[in-house]
């Protein structure tokens, strides 16, 4: 329990991270942790005229691979299906929109994390395949 609690501790410092680069780059934040029955899209970005659906992933150490690694298929088509289902509530539909994945590496002895961003860091997957 106590190993899911810190999990959860670092990805809520890591999307508070996240946040803070992206304000820094001039996105405007529309949502953070946005959640429907469907799942939850951690940030959610204007980027000039663009939407961006923003997958954080952060560790402490990348001895599992780098964290954008853990966006998986699966995942990937999970934020499809709420970015379509976001678009459609909101009647952005014919807004542009992408999905982006900030990787957060907190190597314990460094007080300052490594943040990689991929803005359009995969192309929509399953039945929501109407935005560029």
């Amino acid at each position: 329990m106590a190993g899911k609690w810190f999990g959860k501790l670092l990805g809520d410092q890591g999307e508070r991270t996240a946040v803070r680069f992206l304000k820094q780059q001039g996105y405007s934040i529309l949502a953070r942790q946005y959640r429907t029955d469907l799942g939850e899209i951690d940030i959610i970005a204007l980027d000039g005229e663009t939407i961006a659906f923003i997958e954080v992933k952060t560790r402490k150490s990348n001895s599992k691979g780098e964290p954008f690694e853990a966006v998986t298929q699966q995942k990937q088509m999970q934020l499809t299906r709420l970015a379509g289902s976001f678009l459609k509530k909101h009647q952005l539909l014919h807004q542009p929109a992408r999905f982006d994945i900030i990787s957060i590496l907190w190597l314990s002895e460094k007080s300052t994390p490594e943040i990689q961003h991929f803005q359009n860091a995969f192309e929509p997957s399953g039945e929501f395949q109407f935005f560029t």
